[in-house]
């Protein structure tokens, strides 16, 4: 089996995660797409709890099929919330699952500062996907949305339901969660 990993803080997850999972599921030869929120963020990033930001990426994922998952193994891992520590706990738990790492564009630039980048690079498959904005010879694939979650976030915040870069199933578990601003009713 083939899975390609799509991590992330989901802080919100938005459509540009989502599109990001239907390309890659739709184009290159990956059995399923798991979505892997981080823990924490490996360079401090205030995040919401990890299991609301879990809940809502189930809540995406619902609609989709059993090809997108949504992965806590952030959660069992520890240390820093670095990918290398990832990769060294999920692969002897699925032998014989051939795991590709999504990244877009980005974070190309921020690559070196990523702890065992090189090691990251031997363990899986690393697909690089456009971002719009983002140009990059490794990139692959149409510009993906430019979708940003603190953009997202100071939305919500300031009473704006910003339905056109958030699925609707991910804004009702925000609101039933209380998150970002927020409030049922």
């Amino acid at each position: 089996m083939r899975v390609a990993l799509l991590g992330g803080s989901f802080n919100p997850p938005h459509v540009g995660h989502l599109m990001a999972a239907l390309y890659v599921r739709a184009t290159l030869d990956f059995d399923q797409v798991w979505l892997v929120p981080s823990a924490q963020h490996p360079f401090g990033k205030a995040l919401a709890p990890f299991e609301d930001r879990v809940a809502m990426c189930e809540a995406m994922a619902e609609d989709l099929g059993p090809w997108l998952r949504v992965s806590q193994a952030e959660a069992h891992v520890g240390g820093e919330g670095r990918t290398i520590e990832l990769l060294e706990w999920l692969l002897p738990r699925h032998p014989g699952t051939k795991f590709g790492f999504v990244i877009g564009s980005d974070i190309l630039a921020d690559l070196p500062k990523w702890k065992a980048w090189d090691r990251v690079q031997a363990l899986v498959d690393i697909v690089v996907l456009h971002r719009a904005g983002y140009p990059a010879p490794r990139a692959i694939g149409p510009p993906l949305a430019e979708v940003s979650s603190s953009e997202i976030r100071r939305r919500l915040e300031a009473g704006e339901a910003p339905k056109d870069l958030v699925p609707k199933a991910v804004l009702e578990v925000a609101r039933a969660r209380g998150l970002f601003g927020l409030r049922n009713g």
